[in-house]
């Protein structure tokens, strides 16, 4: 049996998933800033130095394969902020935030320890040899493509969807589809 979709009807669900997407890019987006804003409130000095040098902020673990495919659940959310690294040193590798998404269509993640009302959103930051006016799509793909870290080679292999500047928010960093092969 031939079913005959309404082309507006596909494009009303289009539009809808695009901006309910959207939505969810953003709070990901605040959710990263006020954990910056946090963590530079409590260690001034690492502020002074990292503060202004935010390159951009990618979704890297967990859903982003299910924003490409769809067949991915979410658990959770991990969170990115890559920076331009300072002179004085590189931003502390180790240092993970938590914030709750709160309640949402993903619901909680019932195995989660934390009390949250939504999903836990990983915070995760890393320094790279870029500099302040670096394009944050070709720095986090040499990153992604020519660093030797282990957390490199980890996110290399899963999906990158930028959530920050707003201007290239959802613009796919990795993988990398040449042209002519979706």
């Amino acid at each position: 049996m031939l079913v005959v979709l309404d082309p507006l009807l596909v494009l009303v669900g289009v539009v809808v998933w695009l901006v309910s997407l959207r939505a969810v890019l953003t709070r990901l987006a605040e959710l990263a800033r006020a954990d910056r804003e946090g963590l530079f409130a409590r260690r001034p000095l690492l502020g002074e130095r990292y503060a202004q040098r935010v390159l951009c902020v990618a979704l890297c673990q967990g859903p982003r394969c299910n924003y490409l495919d769809g067949r991915n659940g979410v658990k959770d959310f991990d969170v990115w902020t890559f920076y331009a690294q300072h002179p004085d040193g590189p931003f502390p590798q180790r240092r993970v935030g938590w914030q709750d998404f709160g309640p949402s269509r993903f619901g909680r993640m019932p195995d989660d320890l934390w009390p949250y009302s939504g999903r836990r959103v990983d915070l995760i930051g890393r320094s790279l040899p870029e500099q302040l006016d670096a394009d944050p799509v070709q720095a986090l793909r040499r990153y992604l493509q020519e660093s030797r870290t282990t957390s490199a080679r980890a996110l290399a292999r899963k999906a990158v969807i930028l959530i920050d500047p707003a201007s290239l928010r959802g613009v796919t960093v990795s993988p990398i589809t040449p042209p002519g092969t979706d």
